[in-house]
């Protein structure tokens, strides 16, 4: 297993319970091929420019270890979720 960070960057316009609901899915399906060490909800945050007309966002980082294929399933996911603008996943060096 290697060891992974995602930030997830959520539209400001979305119902905090739809926001919540949908991270929930994305964690599943991190826990799903591994293990979830720390999940930082950093809050909203000024973007350094505008997406979509939007100048915040809800940012959270997770921390986890995880088989490479099930990133593959995750990135899938996290594009089709409506509350998700941009995330990132980075494998982390050990």
């Amino acid at each position: 297993m290697n060891k992974y960070e995602v930030i997830i960057m959520q539209y400001p316009n979305s119902e905090e319970e739809k926001r919540a609901e949908q991270m929930d899915r994305l964690k599943k399906i991190l826990e799903a091929g591994g293990t979830i060490q720390n999940v930082d909800d950093w809050g909203l945050r000024k973007l350094a420019y505008e997406i979509e007309y939007h100048k915040d966002a809800y940012y959270t980082l997770i921390e986890f270890e995880n088989d490479p294929q099930n990133i593959k399933e995750f990135d899938r996911v996290a594009k089709i979720l409506d509350t998700v603008m941009r995330h990132m996943v980075v494998r982390m060096d050990e």
